[in-house]
Order: C-alpha cells, then structure tokens, then sequence
C-alpha cells in the first residue's frame, strides 16, 4: 500500500484534495522483460519471442483490469483496440531498444486506444502503476485521448480518430534518415484526410510504417458489413504504398512482416487481421469489445488467469456520484441525443411509407448509438443508411438528397466532428441543401475522452453571409423541449443543426413546479424565453448550461439578489424585443459550455452595443483544458452555480 493525495469533488461541487490509501497495483509489471530487437534479423529466437509472449500476455491483462476500473467507475474507456495492438507494440518497444534508426514514439491515430500509451508510460517509469486505476478519472490527468503535456511519458496529442498519419508524414519529413510508426486501425483508415496522407507519403517516398489492426469492428458494426466492397488494403494499395498482410495474432509472421517492412523503401502498410478482443470469452469479434470491457467479463478473464486481488479492487470500485441538487429543475432527467432520435420516428410516423423513401434518408457515421440515429434506424429502416467514419462525405450526401425543394437529409455525429464539416456545410448553403443536422456531445459534459472530443465549437456553422440560405443553430434546454423542437423545425427549409450532450439533463420547471416546456407548449424558431423575471440583472443561458443557471438564480434569490434568467434554444437568431429587456437591465451575464472565444457570449455583448445597451456585461464559457472525468468538468470552467453564483456577484 502507498500513500498519495488525489483530487475529489465535493457534494458543493468545489475541488479539494483528499488523502488515500492507494492499492498497489495488482498484476506485477515488473515481470515485464526488456527485450532488445535488431531490424536486420527477420526471425525470432526462441528466447525472444517466448520473452514477448510473455509481454503480451502481461500487457493484455494489465489493459483488461485497468480499462475495467473505468466501468467500474463509471467514466468508460475503450479496452478492445488497445488490447488488441500489443502485439504490435511490444515489437516496437524491442525494436525502440534496439537502434536508434526509429522516431521511439508509439503514434496512434486511434486515439481512444489510449491505454496503450499510459501502460507503456508506467513500464518507462514516468509514473507509478497504481495511476492506472484512476483511468479517466477527474483530475488523474489520464483522459480517454492522448495529450501531450498533460500526462507524463505520452509523447504526442492524437486528436480525434483518423488524423494522426498527416501529422505523422511531417514527423518523418524532420527526420530523415529514420523510420516513423503509426498504429492504424480499419475505422481510422475509413476518415477522408488518410487517403490525402496515402498520396503525400508516395509522392515523397516518406519513412512511413502503419501498423493497421484491421478487426473488422467499429463502434455500431462491422465495416465489412455496413461498407460492402471496401477493402483497406486495397484502397492503400490503390494509393501506391505497399501492403503486407497476415495474421496479426501469428507471432512470428507479424515481426517478419514488420521487419519486412522497415527494410522496404517508402511507405507501407503492415495489415494485421484478427478478431476485436482475441481470447476474452463474451466480447471476441463482437463490437461490444471495442468499448470499455464490462466488470463482468473483465471478472470472469482475471478468474481464469488467477488474479484473484485485481477481482477484489474491481468488485469494490464504485462510481463518483454528484450529490448536488439542482433548484428549479424536476428528478426526472433522460439524454437529449436519445429523445432527437424519437421525435424524429414520431414526425416520421405520420408520415406514408412512400413519402418517407421519396423525401427523407438518414445518414450515419458509425455512431447511431450515441447521436439517437438507431431509433430512426430500427423504427424506419427504409430511410436508413449505415455508414462508416466518414463525416464529410455522409454529410454531404444527405446534402445532396436534400437538394431538392421537398426532400432533407438527416445528418448525425459528435459535436467535436462539426470542426471538419465546416466546408462541406458552406457547399450546402450555397447549393440551398435542406439537411436536419443533429451533433450530439455538445460541450463538455460527461465528456472523459476530455479536450479534443469537446464540442466548443458549434457556432461555426453559421458560417453564411447575412443574405445566405436560411441556417438555424439550436440547442433545447431539456428533453420536452428537444421534442417540440423537432417537431416545429422538421420540415422546415434551409440548414438545421440541433445540439445535445453526452450527458443527461432534468426537466426544467416553472415558478409553480410545473414542466416548463411540457403540456401545450410549443418551440417557435428565432425566439427566446423568460424562465425567470429579474429586476436586478439576467443570466443568458441554453442547453445544459440552462438547469445550472436556474439553480444559480434561484439560490441567488434566496439571498435577496433578484436576478432573472433568459433561455436562448436559437443560437444564431436575434429576439430583438428580449434582447431590449435584457440590454435595458443593470448587468447580463452570459453562461455556455461552448468556446468563450467563439460561443454566443462573444457575439452577445456586440448584439447589445449595436443597438445602444450598456449594461455591466460578462460571458462565462469553456476556457481551459478539461479535466477529465464527467460532471466535474462543469465546477473545472467555473461553470457550475457555485461559479455562476460567484461571477454574479463580482459584478454588482
């Protein structure tokens, strides 16, 4: 047992730092052996490789137990893809050791496999192993993707999946002379920029070694399902780089093949075919295996490789709770991304089956679970295309369906996604495309995968001119009015880009306790909404900023501070008479989880200048790295009603 110091968030949702007692890492990686790897040597001794046997098969139980603490805790994470390339990866430690011919980087342009690089960083002393059980956990600096200098021992930032192997042909260009890896895998291969680095990395006969695991799995399918005909080494074939391909669970033909390949001029491409997760029992070749593996599954693999103290720390992990009881708001919650999905089935539904396939299709981008699309999916399959990780093309063929008067296409991915699409949505302005656009994952909330999967950015898509296409941005405040959103802006013309978050959100409830959106409400574009009155100065707020700024009024209230609050669901449309109410007040306090340096709060003060409002003014936004973890993101930006609460106060 060790003693540490971890940080912990409060029931008051303030920060502290608590001491602990921290359980000693329960598999022993001291085990793992140092093996060294010369390039000029295609075949294994036995000594080597029963020495990387026995690494891989360490590795592979360390990744199990450790990924599981995130379910059992609650914060997720992926064990599949890391799990998967450690063959891979112990040949690259070895070689690394070896020579000093190779960038000693394990680039990796699937992010989420970033277990990978936190395991190698213990077994290069940059941190204590016992760190790993608080993967993805607030403030452990572990989030679900790589960031250079937030974490010790990782080495690069990977971004978001599929963007690594650009970046990767620049590292090989300053560094002549030495060869540059990237693990790969068939999901990240399918994203748009890998085919441009496929031609640069020919063209400049760069130092390039994928190392592509090609499982066959992707979070809602099977690629060879879901894209018939595509075949990634084919497609890199078809580019100019050299494939080698085999088993990628045969030890011997895996390092034959990547000694084969750093012997090879230019770049290549080592694919690896095997089953997602081989040898865990209840997850192999399934795409449940590419999340993070269930504590029950996880038990049942440690039983049978008998790491019984492993067993016993998952069996007692147990999810941090917020405790934090949110004023104004009812107990009730559910996930906007989900209710999206059913409003559309029910607008779908009074629809002929006939005027479904004539005027409506659906596109997915591998993530109808997380954005609502399955419900569309399994309610109306004959609208419904299964596509792959490709969010600039999908987005443009529903564009392109949405062409004609009459007919929309319906777009759905993460908000962090909408960064790439930003071209692809000025194309379909221009060509007066109506497409139903809903980006799920919006801000920050419950957002472990952390900063480079936040989705700050979403006001970009009013990109137009003041004369252009009509194009409304929308973000519903709870799931009543996520319904009545849809169903008033569902056959409207123009672009409609609808936002939600990961997490789920209250119903919002009126000074009488009843379901503010509820009963025979309805959503009217372009319009905001009093959900408080306020003599004294108004909190300007929307979608899952809405019930934390209502709880901040409220206590407000209690404190004799008569602040009201303002909803905006229409980002990008200005309500000229609430805009005078709220400029006519003594101070306007603008609360989001979107970018301070491009969310509404940088437009909203100008909105006022413009039309002669000087009241005191401020704007709250995210403005710093996350912090990992769920809910304590909000506390992390000052953005929860302790925050929001202090910021009132400093400006009266």
């Amino acid at each position: 047992m060790r003693r540490d110091w971890r940080l912990k968030v409060n029931n008051k949702n303030t920060v502290i730092l608590e001491k602990t007692t921290m359980a000693q890492f329960p598999i022993d990686l001291g085990a793992y052996r140092r093996v060294s790897l010369a390039a000029g040597n295609p075949t294994l001794s036995p000594d080597q490789k029963a020495a990387l046997k026995a690494n891989i098969q360490l590795c592979r139980d360390a990744i199990v137990f450790f990924t599981a603490t995130g379910a059992a805790r609650g914060v997720g994470g992926h064990t599949g893809g890391p799990y998967d390339t450690v063959p891979e990866v112990m040949i690259l430690d070895a070689l690394f050791r070896g020579s000093n011919g190779f960038v000693p980087i394990f680039f990796d342009e699937a992010g989420h496999r970033v277990a990978t690089q936190y395991l190698m960083s213990v077994l290069n002393g940059d941190m204590p192993a016992e760190k790993l059980m608080l993967y993805r956990e607030a403030h452990s600096h572990l989030p679900g993707h790589p960031e250079l200098g937030f974490t010790p021992g990782v080495k690069f930032s990977s971004g978001r999946l599929g963007h690594m192997w650009p970046y990767v042909n620049g590292v090989a260009m300053a560094n002549p002379g030495k060869t540059v890896f990237c693990l790969g895998s068939d999901g990240s291969q399918q994203e748009g920029d890998d085919a441009e680095a496929a031609r640069l990395s020919v063209a400049q006969g760069l130092n390039v070694k994928l190392l592509i695991d090609d499982n066959d799995v992707t979070i809602a399918g099977h690629p060879s399902h879901y894209l018939k005909g595509c075949s990634t080494a084919q497609t890199l074939r078809g580019h100019g780089v050299t494939v080698f391909e085999g088993d990628g669970e045969d030890l011997d033909g895996l390092y034959e093949r990547i000694i084969q390949a750093i012997n090879t001029e230019g770049p290549v491409a080592v694919i690896n075919h095997r089953k997602m997760c081989p040898g865990i029992p209840g997850i192999e070749g399934s795409n449940h295996g590419h999340d993070v593996i269930s504590v029950k599954h996880a038990i049942e693999y440690l039983e049978a490789r008998g790491y019984t103290d492993a067993i016993e720390l998952l069996k007692s992990a147990s999810p941090a709770k917020q405790n934090y009881t949110f004023k104004g708001s009812s107990d009730k919650w559910d996930a906007n991304r989900n209710v999206f999905g059913d409003a559309c089935v029910s607008v779908l539904g009074k629809m002929s089956e006939a005027d479904r396939i004539a005027k409506v299709r659906v596109i997915d981008s591998d993530l109808e679970g997380s954005c609502g699309l399955k419900k569309i999916h399994d309610a109306h399959p004959e609208v419904f295309i299964a596509s792959g990780i490709m969010e600039r093309g999908n987005f443009s063929a529903a564009a392109g369906f949405g062409m004609e008067k009459g007919k929309q296409g319906i777009f759905g991915t993460f908000s962090a996604f909408l960064e790439m699409n930003i071209s692809e949505i000025t194309m379909a302005r221009l060509n007066h495309s109506n497409v139903l656009s809903h980006y799920s994952h919006s801000g920050i909330d419950d957002m472990a995968d952390n900063t480079c999967h936040f989705g700050l950015n979403n006001l970009f898509a009013d990109n137009g001119l003041d004369d252009a296409y009509p194009t409304n941005l929308y973000f519903p405040a709870d799931p009543n009015q996520m319904r009545a959103c849809v169903e008033s802006v569902f056959h409207d013309e123009g672009l409609r880009f609808i936002f939600s978050t990961r997490s789920k959100v209250p119903l919002i409830l009126d000074e009488n306790g009843n379901e503010r959106f509820g009963g025979d409400y309805k959503f009217v574009s372009g319009k905001d909404e009093v959900i408080r009155e306020g003599t004294q100065g108004y909190i300007v707020a929307f979608g899952e900023a809405l019930y934390r700024a209502l709880d901040a009024v409220e206590r407000l209230k209690e404190e004799g501070i008569d602040i009201g609050l303002i909803n905006k669901p229409t980002l990008n449309a200005i309500d000229e008479d609430m805009l005078a109410k709220v400029g006519k007040s003594p101070l306007v306090l603008v609360v989001e989880s979107f970018n301070r340096k491009t969310g509404l709060g940088s437009r909203y003060g100008t909105w006022l200048l413009e039309r002669g409002f000087t009241p005191k003014f401020a704007h709250l936004g995210t403005h710093q790295e996350g912090c990992g973890g769920l809910w304590e993101q909000f506390p992390h930006q000052g953005l929860d009603p302790v925050g929001i609460i202090a910021k009132v106060k400093s400006m009266r």
